[in-house]
C-alpha cells in the first residue's frame, strides 16, 4: 500500500481529515492514477500512521479519510548518523537508499583528503536535492515513521565538530583492533544513545584524518578481514548495528 508524508498542520483528527497538497498531489492523481475509495498510508513524520481511503482528488489537493490511527514501532531505539566520504560516479544514490532502508536517522555527505569528487555551492545544493528526494522515496518503500534528512555537505572538520556531542562515534578502519574488541564496543551500545559512523571516500581515511577522529572522541572499528568498497562499508556497519539494536 503506498505511503506518504504530511505535516501536522495538514491532519485534523476531528474531522477524521487529511489533506495532501503540493507535488504528492501529481504523484497520487497522475502517476499512481488512484481514485476516491482507495485507500493508502499517510506518515505525520513523528511516530504516528494514518490508514486512510480517498474521498475526493484534484488538481491542487487530495482528500483523505481517517480510518484509524497508530504508533508503530518502525524506528532504531537510536539515532544514527552516516558520515560519507563523497564517492565517485552516483554511488551516494545507492548508499543514502539502502541507508535509509537500514534506518539512518541522517546521512552527511563529507569531503575528505582522498575524495576524487569536489563540489562547489551550486552544484553540491543541486546534489542534496536530488539525494533528499531519494531519501524519501526509500522512507516511503521501507515503511519509515519519518524522512531521515540528507545534510549539506561538509568538511571533515566540519563533520568531527558536528558529531562532538553523539554519545558514540565510530570510525571503521583498516589498522583497527580484531573483531572481538570491535563486537564488544557495539554490544555496549545502549538504546537511546545517539551514534555517528564515519565512512572514508573511495581509498579511505588519510592517517591524519583517522588521528584527528580518534582524539575527538571516535573509536576505530573493525568490519573484519576483507577491503570493502566505500559503498559497502556503511551499509556493512548499519546492517550490523540494526541487527543489535533493534527491538
Amino acid at each position: 500500500m503506498q505511503r506518504f508524508f504530511v505535516e501536522p498542520c495538514q491532519i485534523d483528527e476531528p474531522a477524521h481529515r487529511i489533506h495532501i497538497t503540493g507535488t504528492d498531489v501529481n504523484h497520487i492523481v497522475n502517476v499512481l492514477r488512484m481514485k476516491p475509495g482507495e485507500e493508502l498510508w499517510i506518515s505525520d513524520g513523528e511516530k504516528k500512521e494514518y490508514h486512510c481511503r480517498i474521498e475526493s482528488a484534484a488538481s491542487d489537493e487530495v482528500c483523505l479519510h481517517i480510518l484509524y490511527a497508530q504508533e508503530p514501532d518502525y524506528e532504531l531505539p537510536n539515532k544514527i548518523y552516516l558520515f560519507q566520504g563523497l564517492p565517485k560516479s552516483d554511488k551516494m544514490e545507492l548508499i543514502i537508499q539502502k541507508a535509509v532502508e537500514l534506518g539512518a536517522f541522517e546521512i552527511i555527505p563529507v569531503e575528505t583528503k582522498r575524495c576524487v569528487v569536489r563540489l562547489d555551492g551550486k552544484k553540491a545544493a543541486k546534489k542534496v536535492e536530488r539525494w533528499q528526494q531519494i531519501a524519501e522515496s526509500a522512507a516511503k518503500q521501507s515503511k519509515r515513521m519519518l524522512v531521515p534528512s540528507v545534510h549539506s555537505v561538509m568538511n571533515f572538520k566540519e563533520a568531527i565538530a558536528y558529531a562532538e556531542e553523539m554519545n558514540v562515534r565510530l570510525i571503521p578502519y583498516e589498522l583497527a583492533k580484531g573483531m572481538a574488541e570491535t563486537k564488544e564496543i557495539i554490544k555496549q551500545i545502549q538504546p537511546g544513545q545517539s551514534i555517528g559512523i564515519f565512512i572514508g571516500p573511495e581509498g579511505g581515511f588519510e592517517e591524519s584524518e583517522v588521528d584527528i577522529a580518534v582524539n575527538s572522541g571516535a573509536v576505530p572499528i573493525t568490519l573484519g578481514k576483507r577491503i570493502l568498497r566505500t559503498e559497502t562499508a556503511g551499509l556493512a556497519i548499519l546492517s550490523v548495528l540494526m541487527f543489535q539494536l533493534e527491538q
